[in-house]
């Protein structure tokens, strides 16, 4: 497995969430992926992140989309952008033109035609 599907896992989880009670913890399955340890790492990793940082995550979403009430924007979008927020705000390691291209490939794949320019906008800001 490769950062890009850690990623696309740790999206999935972070979308999961958004259906659950706000206390429960993300719930971590591996077995139906093929995941070496140091994938597997990432994805703790920037789970545990966002777990740690949810609230301060929320607000910098919140202040980069004037005009969008967190609860109005597309759930998906919103999984995108707090995982990308997470790594471009908390974790170092990678280069922020690689997570912002990364996240506008997640919208392109999961959301809708547009999403991934919203996703790509607000980016920018959050990068400002």
């Amino acid at each position: 497995m490769s950062r890009v599907k850690s990623r696309e896992y740790a999206f999935r989880l972070v979308f999961e969430k958004f259906f659950h009670e706000p206390d429960d913890e993300f719930m971590f399955n591996f077995d139906d992926l093929t995941i070496d340890d140091g994938d597997k790492e990432f994805v703790n990793h920037l789970i545990g992140t966002i777990n740690t940082n949810y609230d301060e995550i929320m607000q910098i979403i919140k202040d980069n989309t004037v005009g969008y009430e967190l609860d109005r924007i597309y759930k998906v979008d919103l999984a995108i952008l707090v995982l990308a927020v997470c790594e471009l705000k908390f974790i170092s390691d990678t280069p922020t033109n690689v997570v912002i291209n990364e996240a506008v490939e997640i919208a392109k794949k999961y959301s809708t035609d547009k999403s991934y320019s919203f996703v790509n906008g607000v980016l920018a800001k959050v990068i400002k």
